[in-house]
């Protein structure tokens, strides 16, 4: 997510969405990094998915939403959003594609809005219980500092005893050299090791570069600390994957 909304011939990603959403099966997503790896995605039956569906740090982490008011931050097409629904939540959904929340609305998603997570401080103070960043997207903070001042922002739009539900990816546990050697590159140039500069390909469309950030536990404990926020439980399997319960202090 950047500062602005995505205009509609970059909006890959919300083009992919509403592509599935009105039948179009489910193509292939693109991930372009900087240094010219791609990755493919076979799937995107993910997006959609009802609960069982999720990852298995997801799954878990959803148990611990609290309260009745919800922030879900890069909402896709409303997955989470709508699971919280059911539960009784009253749920914003925010992303800056309009596509995407075009899918959400469509899906039933009744808060879903356009914004980008840069621009959270339009948001009411003390608004929500409950902060989801499912599907990797702790990432959407894109790099050390822009994640302490987020962190600080979603402290002043959250409730005493928030809960902010996260899920990573640890990029330290592979052995592709690819990987190894972006996250050298990354290193040199004082980046974290897992900051990763992307893009999103669909068809024709070809989104904005924006920066993600992949971090491990340790790392995540170290960002969040001195931010209003302290990292309660990290929810592990054998995967690089893994949940993070964060509650406000």
């Amino acid at each position: 997510m950047s500062g602005m909304p995505i205009a509609p011939r970059h909006d890959a990603y919300g083009q992919q969405m509403w592509a599935v959403l009105n039948g179009g099966g489910s193509p292939a997503e693109i991930v372009e990094r900087d240094d010219g790896f791609m990755a493919i995605a076979k799937s995107n039956a993910s997006y959609f998915a009802k609960v069982r569906g999720w990852s298995g740090p997801e799954r878990k982490a959803i148990q611990f939403a609290r309260g009745r008011t919800a922030l879900d931050v890069g909402c896709g097409a409303g997955r989470v959003a709508l699971h919280l629904q059911e539960k009784g939540f009253t749920v914003t959904a925010i992303d800056n594609s309009p596509l995407v929340v075009k899918t959400a609305k469509a899906r039933g998603v009744k808060g879903a809005r356009l914004l980008p997570f840069e621009k959270i401080d339009q948001l009411r103070t003390g608004a929500f219980d409950t902060v989801v960043m499912f599907g990797n997207n702790f990432g959407l903070f894109g790099s050390r500092a822009r994640a302490k001042r987020l962190l600080k922002q979603l402290h002043r739009i959250t409730r005493p005893g928030a809960v902010l539900l996260a899920q990573s990816l640890d990029p330290y546990q592979t052995n592709t050299p690819a990987h190894l050697a972006y996250q050298r590159r990354n290193r040199r140039r004082g980046r974290m090791s897992g900051q990763i500069r992307i893009r999103i390909r669909f068809n024709e469309f070809v989104g904005p570069w924006f920066d993600y950030l992949l971090v491990s536990p340790a790392e995540m404990s170290a960002i969040v600390d001195g931010t209003g926020w302290e990292v309660d439980r990290f929810l592990v399997e054998n995967d690089p994957r893994y949940g993070a319960v964060i509650r406000r202090v």
